[in-house]
């Protein structure tokens, strides 16, 4: 079976490529199969020995600066964020604690980055948009839809939960992978409305809620904290676009109470820590390191580079509270430890890039947040064809961005490229609305005819 699995592998890539020598954006979209699905790493032969995200993303980029349309590409701020962040992080990594174990983590952090900023210059037409989109959905799909199915057979479990490989790394690490599942449903629902490239017919939308459930089912599979209150957060989010409020409320709390029972029971004691973390090891050490950051980065403002964690060493104090006959029992442990991860994007930040990543860092989803939700509210009562569909993603984008944040909070994804590729449509998107704005607002100045000046009527609104 591993054979012929490496050959479908193979056979779907080489086919892409193929394409691609045909349409060179489908390089870009290669790109992102393999950044987040990570064949190479599934198979046994053949793609496990050779560079091919290197290799793709080189075709991506030299295939746009010769043969592709520039006309309509544009540079927005973010990019220059984004570039000033890729350059900082370079002169940290020369400077890190830890030279080593820095470089192997700038060997792909930098490659997000570059992407990031290369990504929005490619987006140029609503079709590119969307199978951006698609393939990013399809993609973390095939892990999710693994999950979904193992978590409905076996009930998953901590850490027990295998998606294909047992490489904790990328998407395939349960926190990461949970947190991402909940925030593509936003984007998966965009196309039960407004996909152009599968019509959003009775199949499509089949699909699209069978995936959303099994996104729903990826944090009871991981026993992923973070899962769980990222699902809690996307409520929130989808109550301000829900017209009978109360209706909703009702059902969601109705429909959680009656998912307890049907949940394991490892699940429910899991998820029973969130509300008693000094009881429990895991959450007790994230404070400790968390502390430590802050403490080390008052002496360390521009931050230790890269994996700047490994000089940790930590007392983890643990209360532990039993209710008896007589009264409370309160128990204090004291536990040690040392080169303990950041566990919080933010902390990540702080701790390896100092004050300055960290705003920078900060810069860039705040202002992604931000600019997703002024086109939201400029297009939110467009009805043309080519105008209705603006707002309803970029409020997919930005909920999914949301989410992100939140889940970011308790694991260190901050330079996580599924999340870099989400900003990346986001400018193109952004930078797509403004220019076909301004081509719709521009006249050509024309002959006068009886002393008025006439323009035609054009076409600037079509896709």
């Amino acid at each position: 079976m591993r054979p012929v699995r490496d050959l479908a592998f193979v056979g779907f890539l080489l086919a892409l490529l193929g394409f691609g020598f045909r349409k060179p954006f489908l390089f870009v979209l290669a790109y992102v199969y393999v950044d987040i699905v990570s064949p190479q790493r599934l198979t046994y032969l053949l793609l496990n020995s050779v560079p091919i995200s290197l290799i793709i993303v080189g075709l991506a980029m030299l295939s746009y600066f010769l043969v592709d349309d520039k006309r309509d590409s544009r540079v927005a701020p973010r990019q220059m964020l984004m570039l000033m962040l890729l350059a900082y992080c370079a002169v940290t990594t020369s400077q890190a604690d830890f030279p080593v174990e820095a470089a192997f983590k700038w060997d792909w952090v930098w490659k997000a980055l570059l992407f990031a900023i290369f990504l929005p210059l490619t987006l140029r037409t609503r079709l590119r948009i969307e199978a951006l989109a698609l393939f990013m959905i399809l993609s973390a799909g095939s892990i999710i839809i693994v999950g979904g199915i193992k978590t409905i057979a076996s009930g998953g479990g901590y850490g027990a939960l295998n998606l294909m490989i047992d490489n904790n790394s990328g998407l395939y690490e349960s926190s990461t992978i949970a947190t991402v599942a909940i925030a593509i449903i936003p984007l998966i629902l965009f196309f039960t409305r407004h996909g152009t490239i599968f019509k959003p017919d009775w199949k499509v939308k089949l699909f699209a809620y069978a995936l959303c459930f099994s996104c729903l089912l990826i944090p009871v599979g991981t026993e992923a904290r973070t899962g769980l209150i990222c699902i809690g957060i996307l409520a929130v989010l989808m109550l301000r676009y829900t017209k009978r409020r109360v209706l909703y409320i009702a059902l969601m709390a109705v429909g959680g109470l009656a998912a307890i029972p049907l949940l394991p029971q490892s699940f429910t004691a899991r998820m029973d820590t969130i509300g008693n973390y000094k009881a429990d090891s895991s959450a007790s050490t994230r404070v400790a390191v968390w502390k430590w950051t802050w403490e080390y980065v008052k002496d360390h403002p521009f931050g230790g580079g890269f994996d700047a964690f490994r000089q940790n060493k930590l007392t983890i104090e643990k209360v532990e509270t039993d209710k008896t006959a007589s009264g409370t029992d309160v128990k204090q442990t004291l536990e040690y430890d040392k080169a303990r991860a950041y566990h919080s994007a933010y902390f990540e930040m702080l701790g390896e890039q100092g004050f300055p990543g960290l705003v920078l860092w900060l810069l860039i989803h705040g202002i992604g947040i931000f600019r997703m939700e002024m086109l939201q509210r400029r297009y939110a009562k467009k009805t043309a064809e080519h105008q209705a569909w603006i707002g309803p993603l970029a409020s997919a984008l930005q909920q999914g961005h949301i989410i992100y944040m939140f889940g970011s909070l308790f694991v260190g994804i901050a330079l996580q490229p599924f999340v870099y590729m989400l900003v990346g449509m986001q400018i193109g998107l952004d930078t797509y609305a403004r220019r076909r704005e301004h081509e719709a607002a521009w006249r050509p100045l024309v002959k006068r005819i009886g002393g008025a000046e006439h323009a035609p009527a054009g076409n600037a609104g079509a896709v």
